[in-house]
């Protein structure tokens, strides 16, 4: 099959390719619903939605997107079924020792998010080598949450301030926005312009909920393991069509 070029097809769908989003966040919603409804276990939805992930982190490498965030297991997720939950740490293990290779030529640095101190020693290990073989990677940062929760992530970022605050190194008055961000999960990386979530729900389920603040929002009802690159086209489209205010009003406009 002859590989897309990405970038004209987003020309061919008229984006503005010196406007695009540097940082896309993703709910990758529907994997249970897709295996239902093709009669399938669920497990086949959730590998068919990594396939699909895979996809998109190489044509939007090459489209020029600079980091993709994917909300990949939610602190919630355990309360799902012990044999879903078993498979899922299964994929997730394999996928990260079967990709890393092809990750590493590709330019693609990967982190993880989240309370990974919760998972399994094995499973830590196997995270803990892909990001150290690819920190020189500069091409795409694939950023994964797994265990992770928007207000886990806060929590644990209230308790490392609390603590410098009672170590005497941190004073109450010194607490602002940036000392938040800095005591985040992954502090350096920019705010996602634009989260998409797929399956039609209309909810940030907990994801990224300080970083998200001022991040456009695209849903679709498409299912995460039908999702395309043509469709993150449509909601990059979609994003450059808006303007971003960020709280304020438009350059001559009035306020109201």
């Amino acid at each position: 099959m002859q590989a897309v070029d990405w970038r004209a097809e987003a020309r061919a769908h008229g984006i503005d390719l010196t406007r695009l989003p540097q940082h896309i966040a993703l709910i990758m919603d529907g994997n249970g619903r897709w295996a239902s409804r093709q009669g399938l276990p669920r497990l086949i939805g959730h590998a068919n939605g990594h396939t699909a992930l895979r996809r998109l982190v190489h044509g939007c490498a090459e489209l020029g997107i600079r980091i993709l965030s994917a909300y990949t297991f939610s602190t919630e997720n355990w309360r799902r079924s012990a044999e879903e939950v078993q498979g899922l740490m299964s994929l997730l293990a394999r996928s990260a020792r079967e990709e890393l290779p092809v990750m590493v030529r590709n330019g693609v640095r990967i982190l993880f998010s989240g309370r990974l101190h919760q998972l399994s020693s094995e499973l830590q290990a196997i995270l803990r080598r892909a990001e150290q073989a690819t920190q020189h990677n500069d091409r795409i940062i694939l950023h994964m949450a797994i265990n992770y929760g928007g207000r886990v992530e806060l929590v644990d970022a209230m308790r490392a301030i609390a603590q410098k605050v009672q170590q005497g190194t941190l004073c109450p008055e010194q607490i602002d926005e940036q000392v938040i961000q800095a005591h985040l999960y992954q502090p350096d990386l920019p705010d996602p312009d634009l989260l998409i979530r797929t399956a039609g729900e209309q909810r940030t389920s907990n994801f990224l909920l300080w970083q998200t603040a001022y991040t456009e929002l695209y849903i679709t009802p498409v299912l995460w393991p039908d999702i395309t690159m043509e469709h993150i086209l449509e909601a990059v489209l979609d994003y450059q069509n808006r303007e971003r205010k960020f709280g304020g009003v438009p350059a001559g406009a009035s306020a109201r």
